[in-house]
Order: C-alpha cells, then structure tokens, then sequence
C-alpha cells in the first residue's frame, strides 16, 4: 500500500508517477506527457458526457436576451439568478457538458468569515443557495454537508487575524469560537496540537458538491425558461459600432448557428481569455496547476469540520471517512497553452510541487503518516493579480459582461456573485459594494500586460494563505507607472504605496532612502528581498513607524507640509452638452462662476454613490493643455483619486453614451503631475512662490486659477482633503520638479516636510473626510454618508440618483454613518464590530489613530436592530461599544467631526 507521507517522499526519489489505488473513467490529458495514471474527484458522480454524443444537445434559439457562456458554477449561477429576478429568455452555452472545465473538480469548501464584508455577504447568499433554497425550489438536494470549518493558528499574529473575523461576523450573526489547544483536541481528535497556538472554529461551514449544484441550478433555471445547451463551442463574437461610434454586443457565433444577442456573459474560466479576444475585450488572468489528493479511509475521521491550516499552506477536507489535502504553493506550474480539448480532464501531479502539502498535513493529523493515497486530483484554475474575481461590464464593449477568474473560490462565491451579476445585468450596476471585483479596478494599460498579470497573479497565488495584514503590499511587478516626482521623493527616503499601478508615497522613512519595493517574481519561491525591512509594517499594532506618521500629521496641522497627490485622475470634459452632462453626472451644481471648484458625487440609479470629486468650471478659451482644453463653451476640469480612475472614466462614459450626451471626455492624468500644500503656514509660503495674491478675499476657499510658480504656470486651487488651509498644484509634467524644488526651499525656514498617504489617511478621517470605497461605496447614499450637502436637492435640476434619494428622505434613513472615539490607544483597521447598548448594529468601515486629537476614531454605518429610522435621537441615546479581536472598547458616538467641526481651519482661521 502507497502511504501518504512515505510513499509521497518515495515518489519523488524515483519520479515515477504515484499508482492510485482507485480507477477513475475521466479522460486525462498533458500538454507534455502521455499519462501512465488514472485519477479521479471525489464525487459519487460528475456530468462526463458519454463517448458518441455530438453536436448541441438543444436547437439555437435566433435571439437571447442575454447569453451566458460556461457551464460552471459561476454560469449556472448567473442563469439561475437572471431568471429569480424575471429574464426568461437567456441561455447558457456550454462547450461541452456542464462543470466539465474547472468546476467539476474543485474542493467545494465554503468558509463563512472573510476579512471582507462584502465577501461575507456574498458567502452568506451562496450559503443560503445552497443548503436551503434550491432544495425548497426544486426538491433536489445539491450535497451540502454542513460539517463545520477549523482556522488553524501557529502563532500570535494569525489568532489576532482570526479574532478579527470572530468579530467581525458577530455583525452578520455568525456563530464562531476561538479555541485553546485543549479545545481544539477534543473537537478534532486526530488533530495534533502541540505547535497550536488557537484555532478559529465556524460550526455552519461546510461543502458543496459541484455537480449536484449545477444540476440543480440548471433544472431550477431551465424551469423559469432559460435555455441549457451543452456540446455547442463558442466560434466567434459579433460587435457592432452605433451612431456614436460606441462599441455593442450584436451576437454569439457557433458552428451550429448564431445567437442575436445584446449582452454576453463570460463565465469560460481559464478559457475566458480566448473568449474575450473573440470581442477584442481584455480578460487579465492566468491559467495555473492547481492539486489535492485523495486519502484511503481513515478512521475516526468521520464528522470532522474542514482545516484550514493557513501557516502550513493547507487544508484538509472531509470526504466522507477520508479527507482531501490541497493548498497553494509559493512555485505553481502555469499553463502555457491553455487547450479548447480540454474537459472533464487533469494533469500529471508533479510531486516536487506538491510535497510542501504532504509535509504541512502530516503534521498537523499524523494518521496521514499510514494513510494510503486513492487519487490525485490536478487541474486548471484560473487566477487574478489580486486574487480577487473578474466581474462587470468590460470597458472595451457595451454589453459584454465579465464572471470569470475565481482563484480557486467559484464555488463557495458564485451564489452571491451570481447575484450580483445579474442586477448588474438587468438593473445597470449591483446592489452590493462590488468595486474591489469589477473589471474596471485595474486600469487599462494593466489588463494587457502580460508580464504585470503573471506576475502579480503569481505573488497573489503564493499568498493566498498569507496573513492578511492593514498595510500589506503587494512587491511583485512594481513601479509599472510612476510620476514626475518619484525618484527625487525615493532619494528622501520615501516609501511608497502601489494603487492603480502608480506609485504614490507611502510614508518617508527619516534614515535615508528604502529598499524597492519592486522584486522578479523569482522572490516568491526563495526568501522575499528586503523583507525583513518592509515586514514590520506587517502587524495589527501600531506599526514601527507610527511616530514617523504622527510627524507628519502634526507638522501638517501646525506648520506646513507637502503631498505628492499626482496619482490623481486628471479629466476635462468639453463639448456642445457639457453642462447638461454636468447637470446629470455630478450632485451638486457645478454651475457656478468660472473659476469656482465644487466637492460632488456621482451617483448610480438607485442613488449608491459611484464616486467622489471636485469639478472646477473653466474659463471658455482656445488650448493650452494639458493646463486648459480648447473650448467654446463649457468646460469642466475633473479631479479624481487616483485608484479609482478607471472606474470614474467607465462610469462618465457609460452615463454619456447611454443619455445620448455630445461631450468629450479627456484623459490628461500622465501628463500633469500635482503636489497639495497644506497647514497654516501654507499662504505664507505660497506667497513667495506664487505670482497671486493669496489673501481670503483675492483666492478664496473652493476656487482655481492659473497662476505662475517659480516661473512655471500651474493650476493652483484652494482645496484641502486634510482638514487645513492649503492649495492644490495642477502642474504640467515637464514643470514639476522646479516648482516642487521652488516650495520645498521657500518652505524650510516654516518647517516644511514631505508627507504620505498614511497621514493623509490620519488627517482626513480627522477632519470627518470620505474615502471613496472605504467609507463612502455604491451601496451608500449621500444621506446615509452625510453628504446631503453635495446634492442639489433644494433646485429642480435632475441628476442621476435624485429619484432613489428623493424617496429615501421622506422613508427616513434606515442606516447612517457616525463617527466614533475609543479613549484607549489601541490601533483599529476597520471590522471592527459595532454595538449599541450591547446589541451589534454594524462595523466600521474605516479607522485610524489621530494625532491631535490623540485618539483612535472610526466611522461605520449603524441600523436599527428593530429595522426603524436611525435618527439623530437614536445615535445621542446609545451607549456604544466597539470589539476588536474580541475585546470590547467604549467608545464615543459623534454626528460631527470631533475635530473642527466649525470648519474654521480651511478657511485660513486659526487661533
């Protein structure tokens, strides 16, 4: 008998292929060998089809409201949920059988708590799918087994990530317990727990089958009208261009005839690539190897919650009385030539690959030592830079929609994201806080660089079991867009933070210039250069350099500092119907007298806010760019945070496309580069480098000029997004680094320094300021954010969002930001779970410490457990607290910033 610890080490000494001791009938495949095993899944059954059969198994419909393509869980998923919410002429289009890709051989684990809150949600909706609903829909079970999920910790720092999860899903209502060793042992006794630190145990995880699922997903959807057609290859994509000149769906083409068609779906997995090609669409992921293996029976196995043993890179599965041990490896085998043969089919296991597995599991159950292997499962998966899915609408084609690229975890999200999927579909955008997956978070020099999306897919691979820290960044395939700025900034020992692939500062380190953050990739498999430097940023305390921040933030607020805020989306909008795109875009009415700057948002239909901006009005005149576009009439100067770009220009152009708008949107982010000067010795030392007079009356708060700086002619605005009084500079590229030399020696003799996004981060959640997909999403309105401000409401101009927000003020407001204090010096993140009157209402969202306040503060949004109005009255008679990792702090509620609430200090009023 092959035994799984020894036989395994055996294997790899004679490198000949491990004999499994059960057959399996799937095909099996190489793209470099002919195979000498057989392997098998673990599944009573999967939807193989039978040899003989070809050609679609249903007629092709002419035309489809929508078309989804992949028959996997995140197809059938999307199918099943278009038809809950009333589509009913939509197909799926399956190449081969159903599940026969990617899905038929995945793990199905499904973990509750993630240290996302949007991913709990979703996970919550698989879950519910899963176990109940399709059950009561249909009566056909889709082998949920509700065994429970085990979080193994080794060491203090991944308990503490643990804790975190513990209470954050106390804001969910899901039930979890941290235990001791002890514990652990007499829950999972074949566990060995000498090297334990705590483990993180979830009672209502468990594991889904994928075939059972998608049958049941399919006959649920086929029953409410929807098309299954299986043996039918997608050959081809049809765009047509409209009179706008704007890319559109048109049709599916197949050997066995076209489907008319205004919406497509991508759901092909590892073959999503290929598919958005046919469209001309960039689909930036990654085919890898991804393994497990099957033990013989092991006894006294039965009943055993599923492991995740994070540190050792492993998890362990129940099957029944045997268990399946998988992970993720620092060295995964990528998938050269991803195969259209390719079904229901697996690779060679390579051993060398997959040992480290072998080592982690055997240590943490030593009845593996003596457990015989039955099968090895090797398939392809496809990957992300981020880990993250591949959802929404492509900016490339109208109606070209992206489910694709799970990392593994299509399964466990493809309820909720199929959700979300088809509201995106049918209604224009989810109802969920869906950015950190949309296609649209990566802007589009990335999603067409091979080596940035083999890269950073690797790295992101190599640390899917990685604490998930505050600070972490990512260190592969770095500085892919820098600004004018970044060495002389690196020289004074700038640390920078990666968003957007820009390079934007960090923090600045005082003991001379730090290590690149930028490694080859070969870092993932030997130890990471630098590491020990950049990993005592890696910590739920305050970090190492939490003095350097507090330097910063408080010579911002007592003397002067400059940021480096060039990442900054940068676009003019121009043209015959720029003010009624202006009138319907943005919330606030940007119409005031050339010259004037207005804080908005941009909203989506039922009034979520997609963004927030200043636009400033310009001056008609000829161009003199990248400072002033050519116009004629109106013209509006965007500036936009830099990570979120993407997503803004994808939103404008789709809301002008769809209104009809004649406008001109103009990208000029990288050929202008933008410093803030900020605090109250700001207009002193402006003055002397500036050509205008600075006084309050001369350059009043929230307007722009074009000015001279040491010469150069810039874009000067008195804004401020820390709280003080300043002045942002708009600078052509070419002048950027005289000016910033120009301030920097005016500014010495006030005590000037450079300082980074962490003290933005402290200082404008001080100062009550939003940060746009942290504390202000798509599923926030600006009443529930204390944005009412930004919306014209009081005029009869309409704007995107006025109906949904119209409605919600008379209802009342069922949920509402406010910001909270804890007395004690504890670092916060935001999860942290937040209670009233020891009941949980909700998390914050976002948290820091700040420094002249010297507190820890945080915002989140609250409800009524008794799903009434949260009014002002219900916040002021609260007694709140906040847990984090399991330890409750008072905490103080505030509707207003606890810091300036008069607002005196952009003003220039001090003292």
């Amino acid at each position: 008998m092959a035994f799984l610890g020894t036989a395994a080490r055996r294997v790899m000494a004679c490198q000949k292929p491990l004999l499994p001791l059960c057959h399996a009938t799937t095909r099996c495949y190489s793209s470099q060998s002919t195979h000498t095993t057989e392997k098998s899944v673990p599944y009573e059954k999967t939807l193989k089809q039978e040899d003989g059969i070809s050609g679609p198994t249903k007629p092709l419909p002419k035309f489809a409201d929508v078309v989804v393509i992949g028959g996997g869980s995140l197809g059938c998923q999307t199918l099943y949920h278009l038809c809950k919410l009333g589509m009913t002429n939509v197909v799926l289009l399956e190449r081969d059988r159903l599940t026969a890709g990617t899905t038929w051989h995945t793990a199905g684990l499904l973990w509750q708590l993630r240290p996302s809150d949007t991913e709990v949600e979703l996970l919550a909706h698989t879950r519910n799918v899963i176990s109940s609903e399709l059950e009561e829909e249909t009566g056909l079970e889709t082998g949920w087994i509700q065994n429970g999920g085990l979080f193994i910790a080794s060491n203090k720092q991944r308990l503490d990530e643990y804790k975190r999860l513990m209470s954050l899903g106390k804001a969910y209502g899901i039930e979890s317990y941290v235990l001791s060793p002890a514990e652990t042992k007499d829950l999972y006794p074949l566990m060995n727990v000498k090297d334990l630190y705590g483990t993180l145990y979830v009672p209502k995880d468990g594991t889904m089958d994928p075939a059972g699922t998608c049958t049941t997903l399919s006959r649920a959807a086929t029953a409410r009208g929807a098309t299954v057609i299986e043996n039918c290859p997608v050959t081809g994509i049809q765009i047509k261009v409209d009179d706008l000149g704007i890319k559109r769906l048109k049709a599916v083409e197949t050997a066995h005839g076209t489907i008319q068609t205004p919406c497509v779906v991508n759901c092909a997995g590892v073959w999503a690539t290929k598919l958005g090609k046919m469209a001309g669409v960039n689909v930036p992921l990654i085919a890898m190897h991804h393994a497990y293996v099957v033990t013989e029976r092991i006894e006294g196995i039965q009943n055993m919650p599923n492991v995740r043993d994070h540190d050792a890179s492993v998890y362990l599965r129940l099957q029944g009385d045997a268990l399946s041990v998988g992970g993720y490896e620092h060295n995964p085998i990528f998938w050269e030539d991803v195969s259209d043969r390719f079904a229901f089919s697996l690779f060679d296991l390579d051993w060398d690959v997959f040992m480290q597995h072998i080592d982690g599991a055997v240590n943490r159950v030593p009845a593996l030592e003596q457990t015989g292997i039955k099968s090895t499962v090797c398939g392809p998966e496809s990957f992300t830079a981020d880990h993250k899915p591949l959802m929404g609408e492509a900016p490339e084609v109208r109606g070209f929609f992206l489910g694709c690229g799970f990392n593994s975890a299509g399964m466990m999200l493809g309820g909720g994201c199929g959700k979300e999927l088809a509201h995106w579909i049918i209604h224009g955008r989810p109802e969920k806080d869906m950015y950190g997956y949309d296609i649209r978070r990566f802007h589009h020099s990335l999603t067409n660089n091979n080596r940035w999306i083999r890269e950073r897919s690797h790295e992101s691979y190599a640390k899917n079991y990685s604490v998930v820290f505050p600070f972490d960044e990512p260190l592969a395939s770095r500085n892919m867009r820098k600004d004018p700025f970044h060495q002389v900034l690196q020289e004074q020992g700038c640390v920078f933070q990666e968003r957007h692939g820009w390079e934007r500062p960090g923090w600045f380190n005082r003991d001379g210039p730090a290590p690149d953050r930028n490694c080859s990739v070969f870092f993932i498999t030997h130890i990471i250069l630098d590491y020990d430097y950049y990993s005592k940023e890696y910590t739920f305390d305050f970090p190492p350099h939490h003095y350097v921040i507090r330097d910063e933030c408080l010579t911002c607020r007592n003397a002067v500092a400059v940021f480096d805020m060039s990442y900054f989306g940068k676009f003019y909008l121009t043209g015959p119907d720029a003010k009624k795109a202006a009138d319907w875009l943005f919330t606030a009415d940007v119409n005031k007298a050339p010259g004037s700057t207005v804080y908005t948002c941009m909203l989506n239909k039922r009034g979520g806010v997609e963004s927030d901006l200043t636009i400033s009005r310009l001056e008609p005149s000829p161009a003199h760019l990248p400072l002033t576009p050519e116009s004629n009439g109106e013209a509006y100067y965007l500036a936009i945070g830099g990570g979120v770009a993407q997503h803004n220009w994808s939103h404008i152009q789709a809301v002008l496309q769809d209104q009809g708008f004649c406008c001109t949107l103009i990208d000029h982010t990288e050929d202008m580069g933008m410093i803030s000067i900020q605090g109250p010795k700001s207009r002193e030392l402006l003055q002397e480098v500036l050509d205008s007079d600075l006084s309050s009356d001369a350059f009043p708060f929230s307007t722009h000029k074009i000015v001279n700086a040491a010469g150069h002619k810039v874009r000067a605005m008195r804004l401020s997004f820390v709280g003080e009084m300043g002045w942002e500079l708009h600078i052509p590229k070419e002048s950027c680094l005289p000016v910033y030399h120009a301030v920097m020696a005016a500014g010495a003799k006030y005590g000037i320094c450079n300082a980074g996004y962490r003290a933005i981060d402290s200082l404008s959640i001080e100062k009550g300021y939003r940060h746009w997909h942290a504390d202000l999403r798509p599923d926030d309105t600006p009443l529930e954010a204390g944005l009412a401000f930004t919306c014209k409401m009081k005029t009869s101009i309409p704007f995107l969002g006025r109906k949904a927000l119209e409605a919600q003020k008379a209802e009342g407001l069922r949920r509402r930001i406010v910001c909270f204090t804890v007395d004690e010096k504890v670092p916060m993140f935001g999860l942290e779970t937040i209670f009233r009157n020891g009941v949980p209402v909700g998390h914050l969202r976002r948290s820091e410490f700040g420094f002249s306040i010297d507190k820890t503060i945080g915002y989140g949004y609250i409800r009524n457990p008794d799903g009434g109005v949260v009014s002002p009255d219900f916040v002021r008679s609260g007694e709140f607290t906040l847990e984090r990792m399991g330890v409750t702090y008072k905490a103080t509620a505030h509707l207003k910033s606890p810091f300036d609430p008069e607002n005196k200090r952009v003003k220039g009023i001090y003292g």
